[in-house]
């Protein structure tokens, strides 16, 4: 018997996340993983917001993609070896401060949250800003490494995680192999490009696989509506995206569009 979805993904699908607050939306470009690029998201009616986590010098987590401020602020330097007062002086496109972690969940209630945790160090103050903010029921977090997935499962066994490389490489090859480790993980989702390199990934027998699995499969990061429709199409359960106006009209277009409205 396939185990019921945890309350992050326990929501009409297909999921519709809006990768760094909608990074390729028009009134957001250049301020990718702010404040005001998660409010115009959720204006539009997404409730599922993708972000990242960096830890500063001191310890505070940031909602920042990169390791250095240099590509999206006014300011130069590796987070990691910043005390927050100084990653705090930044601004994102020249114009708005990087937010705290905890100001996202503050700021945003009623949103459920999927975060790639981008480094070793970042992982047990992420999980202590989660614990404070009360936020596990709304958290998903995803990583490329399995090493990081693996810390949060020990440290956080309730929270949700995604399936790390290693893992997605043993349901592609592999499934009902995989499926005891995968239940004792506590794993409830794959998050997949459609290829890597030459390999195509988001296939109807890896949909089909990971279904079977109980597991959703969530595609990143999807900006042309054709490719959106194909994939919606396939039986994907979550695609997140840059164009946050184009996956909601193509949504719409289908009877699909809920908003991400948890219930």
């Amino acid at each position: 018997m396939t185990a019921p979805a945890p309350p992050f993904l326990a929501s009409p699908r297909p999921l519709a996340f809006a990768h760094r607050g909608g990074a390729a939306y028009a009134p957001n470009r250049d301020i990718e993983n702010s404040l005001v690029a998660f409010e115009n998201a959720v204006r539009l009616g997404y409730r599922y917001l993708e972000t990242d986590a960096r830890v500063s010098a001191d310890g505070t987590v940031f909602a920042f993609h990169d390791a250095t401020l240099d590509r999206t602020t006014d300011r130069t330097g590796t987070i990691a070896q910043l005390p927050a007062e100084e990653v705090r002086r930044a601004r994102i496109g020249g114009r708005e401060p990087i937010p705290l972690l905890r100001e996202l969940f503050d700021a945003f209630p009623d949103a459920r949250f999927n975060i790639d945790v981008k480094d070793a160090a970042t992982v047990v103050p992420t999980l202590r800003v989660i614990d404070e903010a009360g936020a596990a029921d709304r958290v998903c977090i995803a990583s490329f490494s399995h090493r990081r997935l693996a810390r949060v499962r020990a440290v956080a066994p309730h929270l949700t995680t995604s399936a790390s490389p290693p893992e997605i490489a043993r349901v592609m090859a592999h499934p009902w192999r995989v499926l005891p480790a995968l239940r004792r993980e506590g794993v409830s989702c794959v998050q997949v490009p459609t290829r890597q390199g030459w390999l195509s990934i988001v296939t109807p027998r890896f949909v089909g696989a990971a279904h079977d699995l109980g597991l959703q499969v969530h595609v990143w990061t999807i900006d042309d509506p054709d490719e959106m429709a194909q994939l919606l199409d396939l039986g994907v359960d979550g695609l997140m995206t840059d164009r946050i106006d184009v996956l909601r009209d193509v949504l719409e277009a289908r009877g699909l569009w809920t908003g991400g409205d948890p219930r």
